[in-house]
């Protein structure tokens, strides 16, 4: 049956609204109901409204990282803040604040043009500013936790808001107390970030490195760094304009030394990174792409053939067919080594 269109009513609330478009890997589902905040002053009026009262609340970004796997039975809250500004400088960083709203990329990208470094390891990831610290998003050496200050946000229950510093964050490997206590408690307004001023390039990642080096950079300045990344990653990724996807699926595995070494001793030739407490961190596009499932399909939810990492909608994927490949992914990666592999999108049914 062709989806009847939304009906939007004088307070902006749309009903049974499509968000096929709104979320990266382009699957079907309906939302009760959907309006889009550019002010949080709007969503205490929300709370109070007796038609939406006790509605289950759904934030919602660039929907880059999320994985809808049925319709949404409350109220979409669309995150449209804008807004990029230094707030303030000391000796040592400059403090800058976006709106939630922001586009990740066209952000950073902007905090390049103003000649301040820090954010460039982490161009071209999809997704609102809002949502990074949510994920706590990395990329090539580089996480969010490491150039993060504050974040202000505004409580669901009663619209009360709150400032958040980085230990309140909670933050961890892909994870923060959003994702955790905290899920589906707050909505992020704006997050402030604190560049360095003394500057050096983090290009601990050797695939970097030798793309710089090819380019013949050896002193690279931030923009430099940036545009490395992004060559990189439109080489490795897809491009969710042109495929549906919610860029890497499965968080890297940490394994304990003891089960490291049974791990290496049978694969020598197995990616991995030591890590300050002991443990090692594998590489979860390595072990997929051993057990087969590069290029592999299943249904019409896919591997990419450039990045196993990376599942894909092949067309007409809905959520249950990504569950059910990532599922089977899970299970070959387990029987072969032992590993569990987690999932990094939220998954919303």
């Amino acid at each position: 049956m062709p989806i009847e269109p939304p009906l939007t009513g004088q307070d902006g609330i749309a009903t049974q609204f499509d968000l096929t478009a709104s979320n990266t890997f382009g699957l079907p589902a309906i939302a009760a109901g959907y309006v889009a905040i550019s002010d949080t002053a709007r969503i205490g009026d929300l709370i109070a409204r007796a038609d939406w009262a006790g509605t289950p609340k759904l934030v919602l970004g660039g929907g880059s990282n999320l994985i809808l796997a049925g319709d949404v039975a409350g109220l979409v809250l669309k995150v449209e803040i804008k807004g990029r500004q230094l707030t303030g400088e000391d000796e040592s960083f400059r403090y800058v604040r976006a709106g939630a709203g922001e586009n990740w990329h066209e952000f950073v990208r902007w905090t390049l043009a103003q000649g301040w470094g820090g954010l460039e390891n982490l161009s071209l990831i999809p997704g609102t500013v809002g949502a990074a610290p949510i994920q706590n998003i990395g990329a090539y050496g580089v996480e969010l936790e490491r150039r993060f200050h504050s974040l202000e946000a505004v409580a669901l229950s009663d619209g009360r808001p709150r400032t958040f510093d980085r230990e309140a964050c909670g933050f961890a490997y892909r994870d923060s107390v959003f994702k955790q206590g905290e899920a589906g408690c707050w909505l992020i307004s704006s997050v402030t970030f604190a560049l360095p001023k003394q500057w050096s390039p983090d290009l601990g990642y050797a695939e970097l490195a030798r793309e710089l080096a090819g380019s013949g950079v050896r002193a690279p300045t931030p923009r430099q760094v940036s545009d490395a990344v992004i060559a990189i990653r439109r080489r490795k990724l897809p491009d969710p304009a042109e495929i549906g996807n919610a860029g890497s699926f499965f968080k890297n595995p940490v394994v304990d030394a003891r089960d490291f070494q049974a791990l290496i001793a049978r694969s020598p030739d197995m990616p991995h990174y030591p890590q300050p407490d002991g443990r090692h961190k594998l590489a979860a596009g390595w072990l997929i792409e051993q057990c087969g499932w590069k290029g592999r399909d299943l249904g019409p939810v896919g591997c990419f053939e450039r990045q196993a990492l990376v599942l894909v909608n092949r067309g007409g994927a809905r959520g249950a067919d990504v569950l059910r490949c990532a599922a089977a992914i899970q299970a070959d990666v387990r029987a072969r080594f032992g590993v569990r592999l987690e999932p990094e999108p939220v998954f919303i049914s």
